[in-house]
């Protein structure tokens, strides 16, 4: 069921941002009086298919992997006479641009409107407290105070952890310092606001294995989790043992426990090893041996676990926070968000260029899919913000000057201007091979990069 899912929210996800992006090219060829032959949504063979009175082709084919409008044109097919000018390499050099550049900036103002709607609807969001600063971390040496509200990182302000994280991420590889402004601490008064000076020189991490977050060493609050079992594996040692859901655990091995996390540790501490649990169960103390299963961490290390989820605590209401803005700020914030985004996009690009970000980070389909599934089942919020995000990342990245891609035809568009001739097709030729080529590579990458995650 989960794997039904996960690819239904796929092929949705997809379908959404591939429908938006060749409409742009469709609607525009349209405006320029360009006649379109097919409007496909998908590749390989059509499974559904319509013809409009202007004779354009809609269709639905089998590999949910991408889709394509095309067009009449002289370069491919015979066109009679008559229908000549209603071809898009007879089309001037400006009508052409516009086409080509419409399907990625539908995409970006599309981001504009998935951002507004979700701002307009309400965005609920936990409060950046910082709960506990790790041992020898840039955020220690900056002596980031626990229980300090993060307002600021550099002068914008952040409400959220998801803007701590993005603005975070957006100072990856770069050395200096970062200015965060914290206001009240556990030794300074409630409303006061400090600046604080990270050194980013002392920051390294892989960003496959860490979020920037837990990598500054800053340790997000979480409500006090009391180790009461929600959940068991099947035939995991918990269940095994004889645990249920709804046990409370006050010790282990004759040692106190109070919060899920001392119940972690413990237990991560005794990989094969025998554990005595004393468990409340029904108003009465229960004694169950356990011994914790061991596994390796991508780390190299070695820790127990017994298969068993803990119950959620709720959250407190002054640590959750829920912002609705009117119609005209909703959208100059999608605004300012889409430009954000498109900032962290380039910037990204840039430092895997010059190699600050591994390629590891490339994420395919299966990625895709799997953050689609969760995305949906966070609910609205979660998903529209996570299509506007992958319609701007699918934008910038078909305006790449690339062969094959949007911005490959731009470019060469742009030196038809410049020279006043198109460029030859003996370059177009070299120009296309080489596309593939870098195209190929580049998902073959994402692809491993998916299979070595699962």
């Amino acid at each position: 069921m989960d794997f039904i899912q996960t690819v239904l929210a796929f092929v949705v996800t997809l379908g959404i941002l591939v429908t938006i992006h060749e409409w742009g090219h469709f609607i525009v060829a349209r405006l320029c009086g360009v006649k379109v032959l097919r409007f496909s949504v998908g590749f390989g063979k059509v499974f559904f298919s319509k013809t409009d009175r202007q004779g354009t082709e809609f269709a639905l084919a089998l590999i949910p992997l991408g889709g394509y409008v095309k067009m009449l044109d002289e370069r491919e097919n015979d066109v009679p006479e008559h229908e000549k000018h209603r071809a898009f390499n007879n089309k001037t050099v400006y009508q052409r641009i516009a086409i080509v550049a419409a399907g990625p900036l539908i995409n970006l103002i599309f981001a504009v409107l998935a951002y507004w709607l979700v701002f307009v609807s309400g965005v609920n969001s936990v409060v950046p407290v910082i709960g506990a600063v790790s041992k020898d971390s840039v955020a220690q040496h900056a002596s980031l105070p626990v229980n300090g509200e993060i307002i600021a990182i550099d002068g914008r302000e952040v409400g959220s952890w998801q803007a701590v994280n993005l603005a975070l991420a957006s100072r990856i590889g770069e050395t200096g310092t970062m200015h965060m402004q914290v206001k009240g601490g556990e030794s300074h008064q409630p409303f006061s606001v400090r600046d604080y000076q990270l050194n980013l020189s002392q920051w390294q991490f892989d960003l496959d294995k860490q979020s920037p977050i837990i990598a500054m060493g800053i340790v997000p609050y979480r409500p006090q989790v009391t180790p009461v079992f929600s959940t068991l594996s099947k035939n995991g040692r918990a269940e095994l043992a004889g645990l249920k859901p709804g046990d409370k655990v006050v010790a282990i091995t004759g040692q106190s426990v109070s919060t899920w996390r001392a119940l972690v540790e413990t237990v991560q501490a005794s990989p094969e090893k025998l554990l005595k649990f004393s468990v409340e169960r029904n108003n009465s103390i229960v004694e169950i041996s356990i011994t914790p299963a061991q596994k390796t961490l991508e780390s190299g290390r070695v820790v127990g676990f017994i298969g068993a989820g803990v119950v959620s605590p709720p959250w407190p209401a002054e640590m959750l926070r829920n912002q609705q803005l009117s119609v005209v700020d909703g959208f100059i914030a999608a605004l300012n968000k889409t430009w954000q985004m498109i900032k962290l996009t380039l910037d990204s690009i840039k430092k895997m260029i010059e190699g600050i970000i591994s390629v590891k980070n490339l994420s395919g389909p299966i990625t895709i899919a799997q953050v689609a599934s969760q995305s949906a089942e966070s609910g609205f919020e979660s998903y529209v913000s996570f299509l506007a995000y992958l319609s701007i990342s699918l934008g910038i990245l078909n305006l790449l000057p690339i062969p094959m891609l949007d911005g490959g035809h731009l470019f060469y568009y742009v030196i038809e201007v410049i020279k006043g001739k198109p460029v030859s097709e003996r370059f177009q030729g070299i120009g296309l091979r080489i596309g593939m080529a870098l195209l190929f590579s580049i998902m073959a990458i994402a692809m491993f990069n998916d299979v070595m995650r699962l």
